[in-house]
């Protein structure tokens, strides 16, 4: 009742015409507490105070009444009104006043019970900052009301003197830059509407903040004004904070690379990796072009950093650098041999966002699945680009969403990374949902120039297109029928003869012949690892099938492989539950331990599953693969033997 006179008062005297207060004061409300526990309770408000930015205090004009309450949970620390008041859990305060609270461990992410309350303090006063509005009526009871109305009702069902354009302001929970950072991007395809659900759920410095906008708000206010290493872990958050309140903490100055692990199918290298955002020339919008599967026939999105090698300025030269360049691909997760397609439909595949060595993606869609690339360039701006690539790594760290074909697919994905990353608001309302039909629109808004295809030799010596394999191959082909009277015309009816039926002719080619047949070999041999692949599926997922135990042991290699290679997608388990955001200078030492030990674990494994896997085959395919590689071993010592007949250098 007290408390509520005192109120009472306070609006009074502000609709007689009293001066708005000059900025935030925190009133301790002393009634019941002794000199000492006022001086440790005044101590950690003021320290609270100072924390805060000056703009947090200034626009935040008003007198905030601190309270410690009997009347709280257990395991809570305080929780602010909705009439600028503020209680804290009285149960803390005998720790408070006699010093303990500072040593005392409280397994919560800030460590001990006094820097819980300085957060929580921080914490509770900016609900009470993102609840504020700026009104042009003096009228405070009406101030309050409609407060009280927005947070019982939402904007929508206010009455209409809380809801006039004019008389509000974005709060910062509400606010759409915010929302796109903080993991409730906009639904593409719905016009606007937000995701309900944040999956930025990995390495978070507090899981509450996950609950709702207003909570991650708070949450991250606490570590933005008491973590040093803030603007290090959540790079992008900490620029917006800082832009919001054109103000910032003293922070530790960051490295300049970004951390990620490469998903690369070469086990023998280190996948620890770093992108220098500096050395990132241009981006662009990389799709591979759709074919017969299901799941392929709208084609494949990605984005590529075009990286420029060390030493080389930023330039259009750094484009050749194709052993630089990294593809960020957001894939379905399939922890399991089969790829099922109703579960790609309803979400129950994990949708994560995939680092990738150029070359590797490259020979994946163009030699073995035979489809083009397209490699369009991305009219962003210098700061744009640098974004983006700050956005991939956080998401790289923190993102495990659910992968849906028809709602939530790669270029869904890619296109929330593209909008979050630079803001670019040519993308603000952007919302189509198919990879090549992103492409248009992407072009319909001048923000992918497609004109570097236009010239297709020129396109394919600069690295914007990648053409498939087939045409190749059917030019290897066309080479062969030159010299040999072979019976077939298209290059698909030659590979699609048994191994034994083609290696006749290798004796009769001569030099130029034999390196035809030596590509197109190795083409048979890919063409049959990719039967052999779907071939391995139906029969593993045949529980009639192979009664001797074979099976038994290539799943227990299987799922071996499938638990060490989870860390290429979603890397932050290599750091356990320690540590938020972008992993630090002395994780990273653990990371490149952890995942190099991943990584040879993965190179054993694969070799045992290679041999196992064949065991799992139909006698036929298993000899069609043997006859191939030898094929392959024939053709090219008979290649040699030419080309040293020839007078050339011994071939390796």
């Amino acid at each position: 009742m007290k408390r509520m006179r005192a109120w009472l008062l306070g609006s009074v005297l502000t609709l007689l015409g009293a001066p708005a207060l000059a900025d935030l004061q925190l009133d301790l409300q002393a009634d019941g507490l002794d000199q000492q526990q006022q001086q440790a309770t005044q101590a950690l408000l003021d320290e609270a105070l100072a924390k805060l930015p000056p703009r947090f205090k200034q626009q935040l004009d008003r007198r905030v009444q601190v309270s410690w309450s009997e009347h709280m949970p257990a395991d809570a620390y305080g929780q602010a009104s909705l009439v600028s008041t503020l209680d804290l859990n009285r149960r803390l305060l005998p720790a408070l006043a006699d010093g303990s609270a500072a040593s005392q461990a409280t397994g919560r992410p800030h460590g001990t019970v006094r820097q819980e309350l300085l957060a929580t303090v921080l914490h509770e006063l900016t609900h009470i900052y993102d609840r504020a509005r700026l009104w042009p009526s003096v009228d405070r009871l009406l101030i309050n009301r409609c407060k009280r109305q927005q947070d019982t009702l939402g904007k929508i069902g206010l009455p209409e003197e809380c809801r006039g354009e004019g008389e509000r302001r974005f709060t910062l929970s509400d606010d759409p830059r915010l929302l796109d950072l903080a993991g409730w991007p906009q639904y593409v395809g719905r016009r606007g509407e937000r995701e309900q659900h944040n999956n930025q759920l990995v390495r978070s410095p507090d899981s509450y903040e996950l609950s709702s906008p207003k909570e991650y708000v708070a949450v991250n206010m606490e570590y933005f004004l008491l973590d040093p290493s803030y603007g290090c872990r959540r790079p992008a958050l900490n620029q917006y904070l800082r832009e919001h309140f054109a103000w910032a903490p003293q922070q530790n100055e960051c490295a300049k690379t970004l951390p990620f692990i490469n998903a690369g199918n070469d086990f023998a290298r280190q996948p620890l990796g770093e992108i220098d955002p500096e050395r990132v020339y241009e981006i662009d919008y990389l799709l591979a072009e759709a074919n017969q599967n299901l799941v392929s026939r709208w084609g494949h999105s990605m984005l590529r950093l075009v990286i420029c090698a060390p030493g080389r300025p930023r330039g259009p030269d750094c484009r050749l650098d194709l052993d630089q360049s990294l593809v960020l691909s957001y894939r379905a997760f399939v922890n399991d041999v089969q790829l099922s397609s109703w579960s790609g439909l309803v979400g129950a595949y994990p949708s994560r966002l995939f680092v990738l060595p150029l070359n590797q993606v490259i020979d994946e869609y163009t030699k073995t699945e035979l489809r083009s690339l397209a490699s369009v360039p991305l009219k962003l701006s210098r700061t744009e680009v640098e974004n983006v690539v700050r956005q991939a790594a956080e998401m790289h760290w923190s993102y495990d969403g659910n992968y849906w074909f028809l709602s939530n697919n790669c270029a869904v994905e890619g296109l929330k990374l593209l909008r979050s990353g630079s803001a670019n608001p040519r993308l603000k309302d952007l919302d189509n949902i198919m990879p090549n039909g992103l492409l248009e629109v992407l072009k319909g808004r001048g923000l992918a120039d497609t004109s570097v295809l236009e010239d297709r030799r020129e396109a394919l010596r600069l690295g914007y297109r990648f053409d498939s394999y087939r045409d190749r191959y059917q030019a290897m082909f066309d080479v062969l029928r030159k010299q040999l009277p072979v019976k077939q015309v298209e290059v698909e009816d030659w590979l699609a003869q048994d191994a034994e039926q083609r290696q006749p002719w290798f004796q009769r080619a001569d030099l130029r012949t034999s390196a035809a047949l030596l590509l197109l070999e190795q083409a048979a041999l890919r063409r049959q690892l990719l039967l052999a692949q779907d071939e391995v599926k139906q029969r593993y997922l045949n529980s009639t099938a192979l009664k001797d135990g074979t099976v038994d042991k290539a799943n227990a290699t299987l799922q071996q492989m499938l638990a060490n290679s989870g860390f290429l997608s979603r890397p932050a388990e290599l750091l356990g539950t320690d540590g938020y955001g972008l992993p630090q200078p002395d994780e990273r030492k653990q990371l490149e331990q952890v995942s190099r030990e991943r990584q040879a674990q993965l190179l054993r494994l694969s070799t045992d599953l290679d041999t196992e896997v064949r065991a799992l085959l139909d006698p036929a395919r298993g000899k069609e693969i043997k006859a191939v590689e030898a094929n392959v071993k024939q053709i090219g010592e008979h290649l040699r033997a030419l080309h040293k007949a020839a007078g050339g250098l011994q071939l390796p």
